[in-house]
């Protein structure tokens, strides 16, 4: 642990944004999940609502939400 103040506040707030994002993309993963095996398309769209709300929040780049995206449309597609 630092001994500089400042980095002691940032340790709480880099702790407290860790908790966030694995809230967040524990979400989407279990949101990509349920579309995958359910096949109702109102999952489908709740899934791909969750990949977004993720890529805006900084959680996984916006490259990796549409390729995300991308291949989960497809596999509810074929199947």
């Amino acid at each position: 642990m630092a001994n500089i103040k400042s980095q002691k506040k940032r340790n709480l707030t880099n702790a407290k944004a860790h908790d966030r994002n694995k809230a967040v993309r524990s979400e989407m993963k279990r949101r990509i999940k349920t579309a995958e095996h359910s096949g109702d398309p109102e999952d489908l769209r709740l899934a791909v609502k969750r990949i977004d709300s993720a890529a805006q929040k900084g959680v996984i780049h916006p490259n990796a939400a549409a390729r995300t995206k991308s291949r989960l449309v497809k596999r509810a597609a074929a199947g």
